[in-house]
């Protein structure tokens, strides 16, 4: 495997480099510290490192729908569950930049864009690179999630000028195998390493809800936060059971261990925007303003996340105002970190 958890080593606060700056031992110990201490030692990395009342508002479009060869147990998109998801093709780039430009009179400054495919054909890779140029000429951040990335097709993706890559980890090693048999753990660092090293920025996080253990999503973050370079985007999700998937029955999260996971997550990647993503629709306000104050700073925006509900921007905006948050400039964004 390319990558390995550590089991020793210094941690460091201040770095995005891997190389064994965290273990298990030591994330263990921060993610069991007393609820109060464990959010006040998170939200002081973060005001460190960001303005502790900005929020990054992406927008995330389903550019290619359903159909998907992998078995992800928990993905509505997989052709091997009936949960009712009917195909699409792959959108038109017209289509694609008409809709990047309303996200971004919605204030959305990074556009995020998904194809269910278990790999792009290289037949796609030229309205891929369209998309990706036509978001990038609105003045916004590109980012695309298509599956696994060889080499060629990561070059292909950067001359293009794409920003962000995302391929989430979902969680574990250990519990991997769990939920997909259809590529590997070690699969999905490859793709990360190849977007890394094409030089477009990595979006990498994970699931919870998925019957993982604590350990396992302790690990999974360890994992990320060990690459050769964090990634700059750590989305957390919780999962949404999808009627007809493999884990359409599972146990929903405590809400405290996943305001536990975002302060990790804060911990471990300090220089990271660690994104509150998708099952936001089942968690209250008061959860959101906890994890908030843990470290998360991005949201997706908008009713619809790929194929599940997401919270409406009316809400969104109502909870910004009553928490006294603001959207994150594009150039807060991309702003080097605090002295």
């Amino acid at each position: 495997m390319r990558n390995e958890i550590a089991t020793s080593g210094a941690n460091s606060e201040n770095s995005t480099a891997g190389g064994a700056h965290w273990n298990l031992v030591e994330a263990r110990k921060i993610y069991n510290l007393p609820f109060n201490d464990l959010l006040f030692r998170a939200q002081s990395v973060h005001r460190a490192h960001f303005d502790p009342n900005a929020v990054q508002m992406s927008r995330l479009l389903s550019i290619k729908t359903g159909g998907c060869a992998e078995d992800c147990g928990y993905c509505s998109q997989s052709a091997h569950y009936p949960t009712g998801l009917k195909a699409s093709k792959l959108m038109e780039v017209e289509r694609v930049i008409a809709e990047a430009r309303r996200a971004k009179e919605g204030g959305a400054t990074r556009y995020c864009m998904g194809a269910a495919w278990r790999s792009p054909k290289e037949r796609d890779m030229e309205v891929i690179v369209a998309m990706v140029r036509g978001v990038r000429s609105l003045g916004m951040e590109a980012c695309m999630t298509l599956g696994m990335l060889s080499p060629q097709q990561s070059e292909r993706l950067a001359d293009a000028g794409l920003d962000y890559y995302n391929h989430n980890v979902d969680t574990s090693e250990r519990f991997y195998s769990e939920i997909i048999t259809t590529r590997t753990f070690a699969d999905r660092l490859d793709t990360l390493a190849n977007v890394r090293e094409a030089g477009i920025k990595v979006c990498a996080g994970g699931i919870l809800g998925m019957g993982e253990t604590v350990e396992d999503r302790i690990s999974m973050l360890v994992t990320l936060a060990n690459l050769p370079a964090a990634p700059e985007s750590v989305p957390i999700n919780m999962l949404i059971p999808i009627p007809g998937s493999k884990l359409a029955d599972a146990a929903p999260v405590d809400p405290i261990d996943f305001v536990r996971t975002i302060a990790l997550a804060r911990i471990l990647m300090p220089l990271s925007h660690v994104r509150l993503s998708a099952g936001r629709t089942e968690m209250s306000d008061e959860m959101q303003a906890l994890c908030f104050f843990a470290g998360a700073n991005s949201i997706f925006v908008g009713e619809t996340l790929l194929t599940a509900d997401n919270p409406g921007e009316d809400h969104d905006a109502a909870l910004f105002r009553r928490l006294g948050l603001k959207p994150m400039a594009l150039e807060q964004a991309e702003m080097e970190p605090a002295e």
